[in-house]
């Protein structure tokens, strides 16, 4: 059985996290720079098994798309032509932000460790996994 891997897609920074093999824990793996998002895909998933990605859909409070869906559609669709064979899934990522800055405060983290949006977008993709993996089927 292979992992899942969530995506916090950013213009700037994309946050990553995967479960273990058994598909059971949600971690952190790291934060990208966006523009090295597809390399850095190519260099993990030559070396794990990835059986499903999943990408936060960032949703305004009026239901309507925000505005780096169109970035995002166009990396869907980048990633769908080079892993056909991999299922996409999307999951609404609204308050992912708010949430990880509140585990980060639960934590004890620091306010300059607080202010790491590197580590921001990081748990805000494992929010978002652990979203998925919470979900009745």
């Amino acid at each position: 059985m292979g992992r899942l891997l969530a995506i916090d897609y950013g213009l700037k920074r994309t946050g990553i996290a995967v479960t273990d093999p058994d598909r059971i824990i949600a971690s952190g793996l790291t934060t990208v720079p966006t523009h090295t998002l597809l390399n850095f895909l190519s260099d993990y998933m030559g070396k794990e098994q990835v059986d499903e990605i999943i990408v936060g859909l960032p949703m305004q409070m009026n239901n309507q798309p925000s505005e780096t869906e169109p970035h995002i559609k166009g990396f869907l669709r980048k990633l769908s032509k080079k892993y056909p064979d991999i299922p996409l899934q999307r999951v609404d990522e609204r308050f992912t932000s708010k949430m990880a800055h509140q585990t980060m405060l639960d934590g004890g983290l620091k306010k300059m460790q607080r202010q790491n949006k590197a580590l921001v977008d990081e748990i805000s993709a494992t929010i978002i996994l652990q979203t998925y993996l919470n979900k009745p089927f």
